[in-house]
């Protein structure tokens, strides 16, 4: 897109929350209010560059349970109330078989957040990041869809932690130690259930002398694993947290 491009008059938000802003969204509560459409804008909007999706591969995601005659029928109808609410040129055709939604239509909060991350713009990325990929958001008998949904939101989730991470060592590195451990907190949030993370944030906390925060950070991260997941943290991180006690 050019500088004096105009930008897509509605926006796609999939981050902490799933919302449609902009122009034209007196529509947006129709279609936010239709799972299946939500699910058709979502996949078109994250189609790798945008291409240009084959019908078929959308009612098997979306209409797995429907014969290929219902299926596409669901299909046109989806597309048509989209239409109808966001504007003609919302989803557009290339023939029969093949469906996009094109940049110039609408933005998207994921691919903003991928772009910076791929730019090095990690503050950019993390203001983006308002939380987990289409949270709460399911659809029943959808199981190729909903492995869609969970890869998008592991690839989120892993790339704002990766982001977090760097910028709390780039703040160690600069000796501005409060900034470390606020983004090392942060990477552990994003990435809450994995103990290696954990692990090296404390570490990180413990090297910057904020023992009291490490300590802290660790209580409510083995809180949320055994509530969430009924399980107690391993030896390695219990010895790591027993060491930093002991100073």
């Amino acid at each position: 897109m050019t500088s004096d491009a105009i930008a897509p008059a509605l926006e796609l938000r999939l981050l902490g929350g799933i919302e449609l802003r902009g122009q034209w969204t007196g529509g947006a509560d129709k279609v936010l209010a239709q799972s299946k459409a939500v699910a058709l804008l979502s996949f078109l909007a994250l189609s790798p560059d945008r291409r240009f999706q084959r019908r078929d591969l959308i009612v098997g995601l979306l209409w797995p349970e429907l014969d290929q005659a219902h299926a596409r029928a669901a299909l046109r109808k989806a597309v048509y109330e989209v239409r109808g609410a966001l504007g003609a040129d919302i989803i557009a055709s290339r023939g029969d078989d093949e469906l996009a939604i094109l940049p110039e239509t609408l933005r998207c909060d994921v691919e903003a957040f991928n772009s910076a991350c791929d730019r090095g713009r990690l503050v950019q990325a993390l203001d983006l990041y308002r939380g987990e990929f289409m949270p709460g958001f399911f659809l029943s008998g959808c199981v190729e869809f909903e492995r869609w949904i969970e890869d998008q939101r592991t690839s989120a989730r892993e790339r704002a932690a990766a982001a977090s991470w760097a910028l709390a060592v780039s703040f160690e590195g600069e000796s501005q130690f409060s900034n470390a451990g606020s983004w090392a907190r942060r990477t552990v949030r994003h990435a809450w259930n994995d103990e290696r993370v954990l692990r090296r944030a404390l570490a990180m906390l413990d090297r910057i002398g904020d023992r009291a925060g490490a300590i802290k950070l660790y209580e409510e991260f083995a809180d949320r694993l055994r509530t969430d997941l009924d399980v107690e943290p391993s030896p390695e991180t219990s010895a790591l947290v027993k060491s930093i006690r002991s100073r």
